[in-house]
């Protein structure tokens, strides 16, 4: 049976849709523990610093947000190895982030990357329909069908 996968992911949080068949699926949520903003230790008014220790506080920050990133992502890209598809979706870069990642790894020239695309922030039942009708979107028509 073909193992598709569908990640929805931004910069706090990705989740991980796993189907085996039509049936079968597996949800997985990694938080990224990214920081999204600089904080100072001493930095009462912003304006007090002087540029070269202001420009070193966020050069320590950006360096150190970089590694977070590349953590967070390689985390997530453990899930997709063994995948035979995958499709990634999400608001903001970090899914195209992610999506150079997979194509720089030799491990997964295999992996069949389907799509990526700009989504809204979405639900946990929104992100699992997304991913199953991106795979068979013929089932939920007959299943709508069914239920009338």
């Amino acid at each position: 049976m073909e193992k598709q996968v569908g990640i929805w992911i931004d910069s706090k949080k990705a989740i991980i849709v796993t189907l085996d068949g039509q049936k079968e699926e597996k949800i997985t949520e990694i938080d990224s523990e990214v920081e999204n903003n600089v904080y100072h230790n001493k930095e009462g008014n912003k304006g007090t610093f002087s540029s070269g220790h202001h420009s070193d506080s966020e050069t320590k920050f950006d360096n150190r947000k970089k590694e977070q990133i590349d953590y967070f992502l390689k985390s997530v890209m453990l899930y997709v190895k063994g995948s035979d598809y995958l499709y990634l979706f999400g608001p903001g870069e970090i899914k195209t982030k992610l999506e150079q990642k997979i194509h720089d790894d030799k491990s997964l020239e295999k992996l069949n990357l389907k799509a990526v695309e700009t989504t809204d922030s979405m639900t946990l039942n929104e992100i699992v329909a997304q991913v199953k009708d991106f795979y068979h979107p013929l089932q939920r028509k007959i299943n709508m069908a069914k239920q009338r």
